[in-house]
């Protein structure tokens, strides 16, 4: 197995910022058990993207990748229905970060919250790059 480059989140060396947003609790459609269908469950999200800097913010939002259009679109996927898998979801979102052409690099981790009994948490992590 090929060791693949480290993600690269923030580096200032290459003009790359972090954007991040930490511990987004929503309720969602989520798992492959009968008990899971049809019930909304609490699931954690935590993204790190490695974004182009662009040095030149003139304090606009536009000139920035706004953590909260990332939220909505974490929204949106949600509203979609029902997704089997923490995995799908993940690459979901992922793909759904990657619409803005300055994002260079994701990591999304997914946690549901009830998945085991005595557990905080149980879910997946994944990382992409361009």
């Amino acid at each position: 197995m090929k060791k693949s480059e480290p993600l690269i989140i923030a580096d200032a060396a290459k003009a790359i910022r972090h954007v991040f947003i930490r511990n987004l609790e929503l309720l969602a459609h989520i798992g492959v058990y009968h008990h899971e269908e049809g019930k909304m469950q609490p699931v954690r999200f935590n993204v790190d993207l490695g974004v182009l800097d662009d040095a030149d913010l003139q304090d606009r939002l536009e000139k920035v990748v706004d953590y909260g259009v990332i939220e909505g679109r974490i929204r949106a996927i949600i509203a979609e229905g029902h997704v089997r898998l923490a995995e799908t979801l993940a690459e979901r979102i992922a793909a759904a970060c990657f619409e803005d052409s300055r994002v260079i690099s994701v990591r999304v981790r997914v946690e549901k919250l009830h998945a085991l009994a005595g557990a905080e948490s149980a879910g997946v992590e994944i990382e992409r790059t361009r």
